[in-house]
């Protein structure tokens, strides 16, 4: 029986992550599974999900600023 209830949270968990999934794609937040993923565990472990956001945001501008100079340079 254990299992069954196993395979069930299974599946919930499973159903959570496409709607957020789904819910980060409406929002255009740029997110795949794996980084949502992450996210989520993150805000499960007490993360503070705005400070989270600000952190992501200043990665991507870091990461665009980064991209931009190599194109210059090329």
């Amino acid at each position: 029986m254990a299992s069954g209830t196993g395979n069930a949270n299974m599946n919930a968990v499973r159903e959570t992550m496409d709607v957020l999934l789904e819910i980060s794609r409406l929002l255009n937040t740029g997110l795949d599974m794996e980084s949502l993923s992450i996210c989520v565990r993150l805000c499960e472990q007490g993360i503070n999900p705005e400070a989270l956001s600000s952190v992501i945001k200043e990665l991507r501008k870091a990461s665009d600023s980064l991209k931009a100079s190599e194109n210059c340079t090329n």
